[in-house]
């Protein structure tokens, strides 16, 4: 079991850390996504969120219908509520957002497990570097992130990682033997 399959690491964490589980507890978002194994992933749990970062969060859906409709109901009356498929032939996949309290909020469902989904698998790698690499960095990548690069492209860029960076990264995490 990984520090997090749960909100808990968050009750102690930073202050974005501890807000974010106070608005997640509060407005029970992962107790209404239950039956989809929910997990915050991202920026926020590994503590290289920026002012813009959102809270991202993956489920696992059977029943793509059923999930939409679970979104729905729990979400839609929240500021901002929308909800759409994404199927690109590789990869189909329901995104749901909205905001809470002026927090934006991302749920991203797949009909693939939580832990093998790439944004979970993505954040558990820059997690590691993150321990590895050490303090500079991570201060390293938040500059990146600030000047406009997405996490994975910054992580990329850092470890000079050619090509695609999402997919580097994963490799990455398999041809490095330090993770």
């Amino acid at each position: 079991m990984s520090v997090f399959d749960t909100l808990d690491y968050l009750k102690t964490g930073n202050a974005l850390q501890q807000k974010s589980y106070n608005l997640l507890t509060a407005h029970s978002v992962l107790e209404l996504l239950s039956d989809f194994d929910p997990i915050l992933v991202g920026t926020i749990p590994i503590d290289i969120a920026i002012e813009s970062s959102d809270l991202d969060i993956g489920c696992y859906w059977k029943d793509k219908n059923g999930f939409i409709t679970t979104l729905y109901k729990a979400f839609s009356g929240y500021q901002d509520y929308s909800c759409q498929e994404l199927d690109n032939g590789a990869m189909e996949a329901i995104v749901a957002n909205f905001s809470i309290d002026g927090i934006a909020i991302e749920i991203f469902g797949q009909n693939i497990p939580t832990r093998e989904q790439n944004g979970y698998r993505h954040m558990l790698i820059e997690h590691r570097i993150l321990q590895v690499r050490g303090a500079a960095f991570r201060e390293a990548v938040v500059a990146l992130k600030k000047s406009g690069i997405k996490t994975e492209p910054a992580f990329a860029q850092l470890l000079q990682i050619e090509g695609d960076p999402y997919q580097g990264l994963l490799q990455w995490e398999q041809d490095s033997g330090v993770l």
